[in-house]
């Protein structure tokens, strides 16, 4: 199975990360992906986008280098209740919508409220994907998430960057070991993301494959390399 598109990808806008777009898409086209993501992060991040920066996506060009390009974001899911810092009206302007937990905006609950609110996003029809559920921020029953995953076509991610041991997440490998499983169980597809924030990381996904390898996960379930799979589940949940 060969990547053929990574949509979980930051730019300068995200505060925190270091190439434009332009570098991003061009560093895709090089390494043969044919769909990039810019999803940078949403406004309750420390020093991340304003709202306006997601109302101009208009003038970007959504192919580059010969790479389709979406445009969207990387919401923060606020609290346990599921709550997220973008207004509907905001969200309605991305092509791609991704929500996940970072512990600098995140009010935490116990593992039953935390599960509770991830299944409130998964059951938000504007949601597309979760980012990184098992890198450990807060405490989750992974099974009722895979199920609800299953249920409401909301993608689960394996996030490399996670995996990486300089960023210190104790659980993320056993975590993304027991969600790939379910997911094998269930028989419910996933997504790979780089998670990149620098051009040389777009297309990463060494450490996830590694997991990939060790649960014997199917690439029949991987959308990495599924084009029209996985642009029928986005679909599914315009509007």
């Amino acid at each position: 199975m060969k990547a053929i598109l990574d949509v979980h990808t930051h730019t300068v806008m995200s505060g925190h990360a270091y190439s434009t777009i332009q570098e991003m898409v061009q560093a895709a086209a090089m390494k043969g992906l044919k769909v990039l993501g810019i999803t940078d992060h949403g406004p309750a991040m420390p020093d991340a986008c304003h709202p306006m920066y997601f109302h101009n996506f208009g003038i970007i060009p959504r192919e580059m280098y010969g790479v389709k390009l979406l445009m969207g974001a990387e919401l923060n899911i606020l609290n346990y209740k599921g709550e997220l810092d973008l207004v509907e009206e905001d969200i309605d302007k991305l092509d791609i919508r991704i929500a996940g937990i970072h512990g600098r905006c995140y009010q935490k609950g116990t593992m039953e409220e935390n599960t509770a609110g991830m299944i409130n996003v998964i059951k938000n029809r504007k949601i597309d994907i979760i980012s990184h559920p098992g890198d450990g921020t807060a405490e989750l029953l992974f099974e009722p998430i895979v199920l609800a995953s299953k249920e409401y076509g909301t993608i689960l991610e394996i996030n490399n960057s996670s995996l990486n041991p300089d960023r210190k997440k104790k659980y993320a490998k056993s975590n993304n070991v027991e969600i790939l499983q379910l997911c094998k169980k269930y028989e419910v597809p996933i997504i790979m993301g780089s998670d990149a924030h620098i051009s040389f990381d777009v297309g990463r996904h060494e450490r996830v494959l590694e997991l990939i390898q060790e649960t014997e996960f199917p690439d029949e379930l991987i959308l990495n390399d599924k084009i029209d799979r996985f642009f029928k589940i986005l679909a599914l949940h315009e509007g």
